[in-house]
């Protein structure tokens, strides 16, 4: 054959590793421009006389060729973005110390003006789950809470926790920016400290602070955009967390890497991002499943809440507006039970705005194809705003430009403009590539909208915030 797509394009290339010096001198298609084709998707098209010389090169493969050709196939993720997975990753395997360094290490040392945004490197699918639920069986975790530490040593401990607690403040705040290497040099200076703590209770403490500042590092680099980064971090704050007998930050962790996993977009062309979006949403409903079964009761109401909201988001990704409703009441009553004085400090950031405000933007996903749905996502959303405490500035623009996006889907073209440039102020205070995508999402919507006249205004209002191509 003479033309290549998808995971035979990656065929190709694994088949010239072997024969690199053979194909290069008979064909003259250079291998690297091979791998770069296949790396983003594209179709690889070859003349007929190449493809033929290609087929004889590989039909004159040697039985050992063909097995380590086979090998490669089998070790190759068949997601966009990842080539070669590790079906057992040292991340499950190593000490969690060993973990943490070598995470921060590189992360400190990367310059992030370099770093793309794409999803290489993040695992998905079976490459996610099964790692991750066989070191569930080997590992049990203390089933206790990290004890009150007295003496001495408690005021460091306690200052380092008030550390961890700004630093989800800033991300509640600002999103994702400069700040996240701060987050991280303090993650490694924890580290440092479990690796020389002798006393238990000491460990078992600072385990706990590495969880809160893992997720925090997690969170804002899923907000930059740099997902393989985020994807390490929350795992690492899931191994922290288990370890330190913490099942509400454990609970969080799966969480946040459900939500990662259903905001995940499939890059290069080619891709069918119906089936890549649906397949993500599997994944999340999964990593929820996974939680509710190891935590079962023993989180607070509003920890059950938060995932009966994660389970509502897949559903609307699904396209399943009957059981999206359904988990959405099951988070409604989760949080009527709450009982603050039993929450701890990092779950404040899930309040009422934040629940009215989640369910809102997966009722305008769903609005997106059931135009019917506009109105129910845009009352939600209001009901968020209302709620908002003032200096959350990502959330609040994310509201503001989610029901600018619903009235245009309502043909409320005037309101629509209304709010969008109420949501100019928010958006100007963050550097939350969420936020940023969503205006790109706005303003594709508006200029779905022809020729009205507040369309266009808004569309020349949202032009100047669009990201920068890259």
């Amino acid at each position: 054959m003479n033309v290549w797509t998808g995971a035979d394009a990656a065929d190709l290339r694994d088949a010239l590793k072997l024969s690199h010096e053979r194909f290069s001198v008979r064909a003259g298609i250079h291998i690297n421009t091979i791998k770069k084709w296949c790396t983003r998707g594209e179709t690889i098209t070859l003349r007929p006389e190449y493809a033929e010389r290609m087929n004889d090169v590989l039909a004159a493969a040697t039985p050992s060729q063909r097995a380590e050709f086979r090998k490669l196939q089998i070790k190759r993720a068949v997601t966009p973005g990842t080539l070669e997975v590790d079906d057992d990753p040292a991340i499950w395997k190593l000490p969690c110390e060993d973990v943490a360094d070598d995470l921060a290490r590189k992360d400190l040392l990367v310059d992030r003006r370099e770093a793309a945004s794409t999803l290489f490197g993040v695992v998905v699918g079976t490459y996610l789950l099964e790692p991750l639920e066989r070191w569930l069986r080997r590992q049990r975790g203390t089933n206790t809470p990290a004890p009150i530490i007295t003496g001495s040593g408690a005021q460091e401990l306690d200052e380092l926790e008030n550390a961890a607690r700004l630093f989800r403040e800033w991300d509640e705040k600002f999103g994702g920016g400069l700040r996240r290497k701060a987050v991280v040099g303090q993650l490694s200076e924890v580290n440092d400290m479990i690796a020389v703590a002798n006393n238990q209770a000491v460990r078992q403490r600072l385990g706990h602070i590495r969880a809160l500042l893992a997720e925090t590092a997690a969170t804002m680099s899923w907000d930059s955009g740099d997902q393989h980064t985020a994807q390490g971090y929350y795992m690492l704050s899931i191994r922290s967390a288990r370890e330190a007998g913490d099942a509400a930050l454990f609970a969080n962790g799966l969480a946040g890497l459900a939500r990662q996993m259903l905001t995940l977009e499939p890059e290069g062309l080619g891709v069918d991002r119906i089936a890549y979006t649906y397949a993500r949403a599997n994944d999340a409903l999964e990593l929820v499943r996974l939680a509710q079964d190891i935590v079962g009761r023993s989180i607070t109401p509003i920890t059950r809440a938060l995932l009966h909201t994660r389970e509502a988001w897949a559903y609307a990704k699904l396209g399943r507006p009957t059981a999206f409703h359904r988990a959405a009441d099951n988070a409604r009553a989760a949080f009527t039970e709450a009982r603050p004085a039993d929450d701890p400090y990092w779950l404040a950031y899930f309040d009422a705005a934040e629940l009215s405000g989640t369910l809102g933007g997966r009722l305008l996903e769903l609005a997106r194809t059931e135009p019917a749905y506009a109105d129910e996502a845009a009352e939600s959303i209001t009901t968020a705003i209302a709620q908002r405490r003032p200096e959350r500035w990502r959330s609040s623009a994310l509201d503001r430009l989610g029901i600018a996006e619903a009235r245009l889907i309502q043909g409320e073209y005037a309101e629509a403009k209304r709010l969008g440039e109420a949501a100019l102020n928010d958006v100007g205070k963050t550097s939350s590539h969420r936020v940023q995508a969503k205006v790109a999402e706005v303003y594709q919507r508006a200029g779905e909208c022809g020729t009205n006249r507040p369309a266009r205004e808004l569309l020349d209002m949202l032009h100047p915030l669009l990201p920068s191509p890259a």
